[in-house]
């Protein structure tokens, strides 16, 4: 009698996180390849059986030329599953790329992260799993399944355990985080503050507002992403300046492109905590001020409870410990 169980594979792109999650699960990886061959085609070679199972495909995005890698290698693992008659075919995101691309901002705009969303399906996914997606209306760009995790309990715990919370103030960098911010300021019953930030360019912050106080107490910076870190490293110093007594970040997807971590290096925050949805160990080797949040046991939990066919509500609000 054939029964149904938890395959979890992965590409090239974040092993040590797969790896982490395949232990929390109790699971070995999938035996298998991802290679190139010499013309830089992606292939891959599964030494496993996939049939009339359900797989769950964990591929982040690392940043850099890798990243567009990592997707095709996405894609044609999914659409080898589907070949192979997997049962149902999940694919684990941590970090959706392109998630900025969400709208027809200009004119001749693409909207590519409902591309990927059509690419992913078309490939054969049945089921998405990810986290702080950059625009929660994203989902409906799917005709599938999609969890959309949040970090925002791994992040209040870390705060509980690390910082002197009840002397801080939670603060968005933008107004477009200010419903995260605003989130967690309530779970943790502390005062909130806002900056207003004007670009001249993209990835270029020009002028920065305060509104709210945060003289004499710890600022902590919440937002869903930090790429160069401009926005981060100025807003530091638009707290320093109004009075703050330390100035910390902690940032989901931290994707630390280009000079991001001279600029965290050079700045006034004390620290940038990331979660481990992208990598970034080779990272912190260079810069110490960078701290790490696991988020391993949310998605091994996620993918549990969609294997058992129980609800994923309860991770919305609780970290597994």
């Amino acid at each position: 009698m054939a029964t149904n169980s938890v395959k979890l594979l992965t590409g090239n792109s974040h092993p040590e996180l797969a790896k982490k999650v395949a232990e929390r699960l109790g699971i070995d990886l999938l035996d298998m390849s991802v290679f190139k061959y010499s013309n830089q085609e992606t292939s891959v070679i599964m030494r496993e059986s996939v049939r009339d199972e359900d797989v769950f495909i964990l591929q982040s995005t690392k940043p850099g030329e890798e990243l567009n890698d990592g997707l095709m290698e996405l894609l044609i693992i999914i659409k080898a599953c589907k070949t192979a008659s997997a049962r149902r075919i999940t694919a684990v995101m941590p970090n959706y790329p392109y998630a900025r691309q969400d709208k027809k901002d200009k004119s001749r705009a693409p909207i590519s992260a409902k591309l990927l969303a059509n690419m992913l399906q078309k490939a054969g996914c049945n089921h998405i799993i990810t986290m702080d997606l950059h625009a929660s209306q994203i989902q409906g760009f799917f005709d599938v399944p999609v969890d959309n995790l949040y970090a925002e309990p791994s992040t209040l715990r870390y705060i509980r355990e690390n910082f002197d919370y009840k002397n801080a103030v939670i603060v968005s960098p933008d107004a477009g985080g200010a419903k995260r911010a605003t989130a967690l300021a309530d779970r943790l019953d502390l005062n909130f503050a806002l900056i207003h930030k004007e670009r001249s360019r993209p990835n270029e912050v020009s002028r920065m507002t305060l509104v709210g106080d945060v003289a004499g107490k710890i600022a902590i910076l919440v937002d869903d992403m930090a790429d160069t870190c401009g926005t981060l490293v100025k807003a530091a110093d638009v707290l320093m300046a109004s009075g703050a007594k330390e100035v910390a970040a902690i940032v989901t997807h931290g994707i630390l492109s280009g000079s991001a971590c001279e600029k965290i290096n050079s700045s006034k925050l004390s620290k940038v905590v990331v979660t481990n949805t992208v990598p970034h160990e080779e990272k912190k080797k260079g810069c110490a001020k960078l701290e790490t949040i696991d988020i391993a046991p949310t998605l091994a939990e996620a993918c549990r409870r969609t294997h058992n066919g129980e609800s994923v509500s309860f991770l919305f609000s609780h970290a597994p410990v």
